[in-house]
């Protein structure tokens, strides 16, 4: 009989205890603990294990868990090892999550941490009525409360570390879960500065400046430097999805998968599982799976949904690339139709750098697990460009529907602008595009001003986002070959051949005063280039028939556009 799925369950003692679903990972616990790092950052997408894995580590070391070894780990990796069996509940553990730290202003943010804190201290309450402590120590704790300053705040772990080291004489672990998760809201929500002072003294003060520490485990999504909160961390190993570490730690491997399937009698999905949920590749080690996604597939009877990407947490990737400039989402557009980029790929994730550095975009894109880049981790990985394509079909979904958001905002229906080209009306199509350029001018190419730098790019970038709503039924083609060339824009039906629906051919093309008088000599310049490059040849090749081909030369001169 199949075991009982509990989702949302992240605690490893429910789900041993209850005797739920549950995949053995417990080997990572003996892999950290015996690779005797003194500071570990663990990096991996949301939804793969992090939190669990943290608790599983937690229960193992715990003296809170002392003499339930047998109980809790029988017949799991890590109880076959004699010498962790050794050390299971010998170890006093401070453990901390920041998932909930959330919170849209800087100073509700630190009434959340100061909650935490207390809360830490109340989970050793014991130290308060220890014989031991001294009065300097008793009036230290008496000052941890909820509404301490920032200071006394960032100074909590350090100061329980040195009272359990003092109490039990062994020096504490402590467990950080989701680091990060107070820094992309700040950076969302524009308290960064604050955020990331505050958090730079909170790690110093638990993981540098504190002698009393015996090992740490942190976990978040990204790796974030240089601004930096860990800009005093030389004790840190930093393992991130290109690391050879713990690859198969995190996310279920294809044996894994096959066994889950098979015992909820759904093998015969495979391949449609693994096209929808497989697709994360760590350190070069492919067909690792998204947890979240496949549990709740099982959880459902075999009913596929973007369930990952469905769950919060979206905000950040969606913002940043709403927000990107016009390369951006070219790029998109590519990697939406099945194709693939090359970028280098700095994994250090610069928030302060999101809106002006391309690259620091892609690498949050990989660090998050929307994009992956198949094959090994290049030995120059700083300057080396990595294929990226976007990770498997459920995040394609989401970014579907990211790419349809945005301009969500906007005043009109953009589907016009989609109609009145099928229907052969430039002059509709003209007064649509222009009141869109004029309304989305700013959101789009920020504040280095793009369209006045390359405008056939910002161009193409903003068409590409008005017809993002007709993907299913239309492939919004980019720079693809036909004929003798390119064509910059086209809308190809997906049932092709056998079809009815028009078919649309854009060409882009920026005002030039040194050969044209009018926007209209410019249209005829796109158009000209669509009939000398043979664009709707190539169409006709594919087996489209002619007549169902409607061509475009779209001309701009700054917000002037006029299509014909």
């Amino acid at each position: 009989m199949a075991r009982t799925i509990s989702i949302g369950a992240q605690g490893f003692e429910d789900l041993r205890k209850n005797g739920y679903f549950y995949v053995d990972k417990t080997g990572f616990v003996r892999d950290w603990w015996l690779g005797g790092d003194s500071v570990t950052l663990v990096c991996r997408p949301r939804r793969f294990g992090k939190t669990l894995n943290l608790d599983t580590v937690r229960c193992f070391l715990s003296l809170e868990f002392a003499g339930r070894g047998e109980e809790l780990f029988g017949g799991l990796d890590v109880w076959a090892d004699p010498a962790m069996r050794e050390i299971q509940g010998t170890v006093p553990v401070v453990a901390l999550s920041f998932a909930r730290v959330k919170q849209v202003g800087f100073e509700d943010m630190l009434e959340r941490v100061n909650t935490l804190m207390v809360m830490a201290v109340q989970s050793h309450g014991y130290l308060r009525n220890w014989d031991g402590l001294s009065e300097a120590d008793r009036a230290a704790l008496s000052r941890v409360t909820a509404d301490m300053p920032p200071a006394t705040c960032a100074d909590v772990p350090n100061l329980l570390c040195r009272l359990l080291e003092a109490y039990h004489g062994t020096k504490p672990v402590v467990l950080l879960d989701e680091y990060d998760a107070p820094m992309e809201v700040a950076w969302t929500h524009g308290y960064w500065d604050e955020a990331s002072g505050f958090m730079r003294d909170f790690m110093n003060s638990t993981f540098k400046t504190n002698p009393a520490l015996g090992r740490a485990l942190i976990t978040g999504v990204t790796r974030v430097s240089r601004e930096s909160i860990f800009s005093d961390l030389n004790n840190l190993n930093i393992v991130t999805t290109s690391t050879p570490l713990y690859q198969e730690s995190f996310g279920f491997t294809q044996s894994e998968v096959d066994a889950a399937l098979a015992e909820y009698g759904l093998a015969q999905k495979r391949e449609d599982v693994r096209e929808w949920y497989d697709g994360f590749v760590f350190d070069g080690h492919e067909h690792i799976y998204n947890p979240w996604s496949v549990t709740k597939f099982l959880q459902s009877g075999g009913f596929f949904e973007a369930y990952w990407a469905n769950t919060s947490g979206n905000g950040l990737v969606s913002e940043v690339v709403r927000q990107g400039d016009e390369d951006l989402k070219v790029d998109f557009e590519e990697l939406l139709n099945g194709g693939e980029v090359e970028k280098v790929i700095d994994e250090q994730v610069v928030f302060t750098e999101l809106r002006t550095r391309p690259n620091a975009v892609w690498a949050l894109l990989l660090a998050a697990g929307y994009v992956t880049s198949p094959g090994r981790v290049p030995e120059f990985v700083a300057t080396t460009p990595r294929r990226l394509r976007l990770t498997n079909l459920e995040v394609r979904l989401s970014f579907d529907r990211m790419a349809e958001g945005w301009f969500a905002d906007a005043e009109d229906d953009w589907g016009d602008f989609a109609r009145a080209l099928f229907a052969g009306d430039a002059e509709a199509a003209t007064d649509f595009l222009s009141d869109i350029a004029l309304y989305c001018m700013s959101s789009f190419d920020g504040a280095r001003r793009p369209a006045e730098r390359e405008p056939e790019r910002f161009y193409h970038g903003l068409v590409l986002g008005l017809l993002a709503s007709l993907r299913g039924r239309w492939s919004v083609e980019s720079n693809r070959e036909s004929g003798f060339g390119r064509y910059d824009v086209a809308l190809v039906p997906t049932d092709g051949a056998a079809g009815t629906d028009p078919v649309v051919v854009m060409e882009f093309k920026v005002f030039d005063r040194r050969r044209e008088e009018t926007l209209e000599d410019t249209v005829e310049r796109a158009r000209q280039q669509i009939a000398d490059k043979a664009y709707v040849a190539g169409l006709v090749e594919r087996g489209i028939d002619e007549s169902r081909i409607r061509t475009y030369g779209i001309a701009f001169r700054g917000r002037e556009v006029l299509v014909g």
